[in-house]
C-alpha cells in the first residue's frame, strides 16, 4: 500500500472514510530524545476503506485529518488513546470526539487489566499480529512493505475488536460507563499541563514549606525549559537534582557545584543559571505566602483490617460483573474508602462505580452486609440483627 503524501490525497482518503459512522485510528512516533512526540505515521482505517499517512512527507497539510478528528458524526476508535491524542492537541489544537478506547472498553467487558492490543486482537478474532516491526524507527524513509503491512493491521484489525467490544457493551447495558471513562480521555486538562503543577509528579521528599517551595519553582522551571528546549524532562536535570535543590537551596555557582546530583561542570552553564534563578525566586517567597506541607492523613485503628476485608468485595464484585477490578477502584480507592468511609473523595465512590461496587463497600463498613465461606466459596450476606427484648 502506498504511502499518503500530499494535502490532495489525504482529503481524498478522509472523504472515503467520513461516509462510515466509525474509522480505526492508530499512530506511530518517536520521543525518547525530545519533550513533543514527533508524529511519523497516521494509520486510519473504516469497512472497505485503508489509509497510511505520511505527515513527515515534503509539504504535507495535515488539515484534513484534523477536520476528521473534529468531525462529531464520526467516533473515533483507538486502543489506548492517550498518547494518541495528546499528539493531535498538540499538532492540531484540538482533542478527537466521540471517542472509543478499545482498551478501557475491553476493561469494562472483563478482558483483564490493560490488555495489550494483540492479546485482544487474538482473544477476540483468533488472528495473531506479527510484532517482528514493533521497534521500528518510524522516521525512516522508505518504510518497507513489511512495516506498512504492520502499520495497516493495527487499525484493520481494530474494527472487528470494536464492533464485538460495543455489542458487548449494549448487551451488558454498560455503554454509560465507558462514556464516563471517555470524558475523561477527553477533557482538555488531562492534555493541557501547567508547569507550576510540574511538582505533582514527583515524589514529596520535604519536611519544611520552604523545601516544598523550592521543590515547585524549580520543577516548573525544567518543565518550561524541557518544552522550549523540546527535549526530555530528565536531560535539563533529573529528578534527583530537584529533590537535592530542595534540601541544599543552592543560592550561588559554587553552592551547585557542590551538589552530587548535578554533573560536573554543569553548574557554569547558561542552563544552571536557570535553576538558579528558580531556586532564588522561591526563597524570596514570604513567610505567610509558603506553600502548605500536604497534611498525613493518618489512618484510624481497624482500616488495614478493613481495607483487607473490602479488597474481598472487589474481587467479588468484579468476578459477578466480569469487569477488571482495576476498572472498579485502585488500591489507593480501597485505603481511603477504608480510613474515611462514605466521605472519601475517590472515583469508586462516584459515577458508575459507586453504583457497582462502591455502595458494597460502604455497606460492608457499615455492617448492613458481611462476608462468609460457604460452599468452598466466599460470598457477601445480610446479618440478621439481634432483637433485644425489654423486661
Amino acid at each position: 500500500m502506498e504511502l499518503i503524501k500530499t494535502r490532495d490525497a489525504l482529503a481524498e482518503a478522509v472523504s472515503q472514510l467520513s461516509q462510515s459512522d466509525f474509522i480505526t485510528i492508530d499512530t506511530e512516533f518517536i520521543r525518547e530524545s525530545t519533550y513533543w512526540p514527533e508524529l511519523c505515521l497516521i494509520q486510519m482505517a473504516a469497512p472497505g476503506v485503508t489509509a497510511l499517512v505520511d505527515p513527515l512527507a515534503d509539504g504535507m497539510d495535515l488539515k484534513p485529518f484534523f477536520d476528521l478528528m473534529a468531525d462529531e458524526s464520526v467516533t473515533k476508535v483507538f486502543h489506548a488513546a492517550r498518547q494518541d491524542i495528546e499528539i493531535i492537541y498538540n499538532m492540531g489544537g484540538l482533542i478527537p470526539h466521540p471517542i472509543f478506547d478499545s482498551q478501557v472498553a475491553a476493561m469494562v467487558c472483563g478482558f483483564g487489566d490493560s490488555i495489550s492490543y494483540d492479546q485482544l486482537v487474538f482473544r477476540i478474532t483468533g488472528e495473531r499480529i506479527d510484532k517482528t516491526s514493533r521497534f521500528t524507527d518510524w522516521r525512516h524513509r522508505p518504510l518497507s512493505q513489511k512495516q506498512l503491512d504492520y502499520a495497516l493491521a493495527d487499525v484493520t484489525h481494530l474494527i472487528p475488536v470494536y464492533e464485538h467490544l460495543k455489542a458487548e457493551l449494549e448487551r451488558e447495558n454498560r455503554a454509560h460507563w465507558l462514556k464516563e471513562e471517555m470524558d475523561v480521555l477527553t477533557a482538555r486538562e488531562t492534555y493541557d499541563p501547567h508547569p507550576e503543577d510540574a511538582w505533582k509528579r514527583l515524589k514529596l521528599r520535604v519536611r519544611k514549606p520552604i523545601e516544598l517551595a523550592v521543590l515547585q519553582h524549580v520543577a516548573a522551571w525544567r518543565e518550561r525549559e524541557a518544552r522550549e528546549r523540546n527535549v526530555p524532562r530528565g536531560r535539563v536535570i533529573k529528578d534527583d537534582a530537584i529533590y537535592e535543590a530542595a534540601q541544599q537551596q543552592p543560592k550561588d555557582t559554587q553552592a551547585l557545584g557542590r551538589m552530587r546530583a548535578i554533573p560536573k561542570g554543569w553548574e557554569r552553564s547558561s542552563t544552571a543559571a536557570g535553576l538558579l534563578g528558580a531556586v532564588a525566586k522561591a526563597l524570596a517567597t514570604p513567610k505567610e505566602e509558603l506553600p502548605r506541607l500536604p497534611k498525613q492523613v493518618h489512618a484510624p485503628e481497624g482500616a488495614a483490617a478493613a481495607a483487607e476485608l473490602i479488597k474481598v468485595v472487589l474481587k467479588l464484585v468484579a468476578e459477578r460483573e466480569g469487569v477488571a477490578p482495576k476498572m472498579l477502584a485502585s488500591s489507593d480507592d480501597i485505603d481511603r474508602i477504608a480510613a474515611e468511609g462514605e466521605n472519601a473523595q475517590v472515583a469508586a465512590l462516584s459515577g458508575w462505580r459507586r453504583e457497582v461496587f462502591g455502595e458494597e463497600a460502604l455497606k460492608l463498613l457499615r455492617g448492613e452486609t458481611a462476608l462468609r465461606f460457604r460452599n468452598r466459596r466466599i460470598e457477601t450476606f445480610t446479618p440478621v440483627k439481634e432483637v433485644v427484648s425489654a423486661n
